[in-house]
């Protein structure tokens, strides 16, 4: 009997301003927008339709992007700014698998992570940083565009030595 599986290989790669090309913000735009239907449950298809040119703005400009793919296709991506988790989104098919751990982990490890920001709507967001180290320390009404969406600033609490 023949296995026709394809083989899942995931990697991660740092993607340099320059390197980033329109397909590649386009990939990464269509991960980001599944990511968000699938767990920002508060936003009506005109916010997430509103926000996806900044989004894709983000993208070209955020410091560090690590992009996840399998084999070639990305499948998530994660962005870092002075110390911060400014995104993290992951296509659906890949949550709950391990990857945003490994990605987090290995922001705290290399780029010395300490803050990220969570929408209070998205619950799982905030289990998950929870998880992850994060303590909620402030509350802001509106997202950073003065959207009506509560913010939750979050930090990295500090490493014990064991």
């Amino acid at each position: 009997m023949q296995d026709n599986r394809q083989e899942i290989m995931i990697r991660i790669s740092a993607i340099g301003k320059d390197k980033r090309s329109p397909e590649l913000i386009r990939s990464l735009a269509e991960v980001w927008q599944a990511s968000v239907r699938a767990s920002h449950h508060f936003l009506e298809e005109e916010d997430i339709l509103a926000l996806a040119p900044q989004a894709e703005d983000a993208l070209r400009q955020i410091e560090t992007l690590w992009v996840a793919r399998n084999n070639l296709t990305p499948i998530g991506f994660m962005g870092v700014q002075e110390h911060k988790i400014e995104m993290l989104f992951l296509h659906p098919d890949y949550f709950r698998k391990g990857l945003g751990k490994e990605l987090v982990q290995r922001a705290f490890r290399e780029l010395e992570v300490e803050y990220v920001d969570v929408n209070e709507q998205n619950p799982d967001a905030r289990k998950f940083y929870e998880r992850m180290g994060f303590y909620a320390f402030r509350r802001d009404e509106t997202d950073d565009q003065g959207n009506p969406f509560p913010v939750l600033r979050m930090k990295r609490l500090p490493a014990t030595e064991d």
